[in-house]
């Protein structure tokens, strides 16, 4: 278990749940309830969890407050997969002096999210 869990609030679960699932390879770990229509699922994404939570109130147009920062093998090969998966491009890859790569996408949602790499020391 994460000391930090960061959680998606959702109005559309299977798509998030597609997007994570497909793109980073996430695996549910956790579901509640255990049938029917998931109110919480848990996922886990290399040694991290994030929580997905359905609410019928979720403000679409709101301004995003978290920022989710993924690690992936490859940047560019995680980017050519982001908009058949229902997300967005919105800037890079760049090579940035504290040795990542970084690409900023959005998923279906609309959050933010940093696709990270590390960069061999020159």
């Amino acid at each position: 278990m994460s000391t930090i869990q960061p959680v998606i609030i959702t109005a559309d679960h299977d798509v998030l749940l597609g997007f994570y699932t497909e793109l980073f390879g996430a695996e549910e770990i956790f579901r509640e309830p255990a049938e029917g229509p998931a109110f919480y699922v848990g996922l886990r994404i290399g040694d991290t969890d994030l929580g997905l939570v359905a609410r019928d109130d979720v403000d679409a147009g709101a301004a995003p407050r978290i920022l989710l920062s993924i690690g992936v093998d490859d940047v560019e090969e995680t980017l050519g997969r982001v908009t058949a998966l229902g997300g967005s491009l919105h800037g890079g890859p760049n090579d940035m002096p504290w040795g990542q790569r970084v690409a900023h996408i959005k998923d279906p949602d609309g959050n933010p999210v940093n696709l990270t790499q590390p960069v061999p020391p020159r």
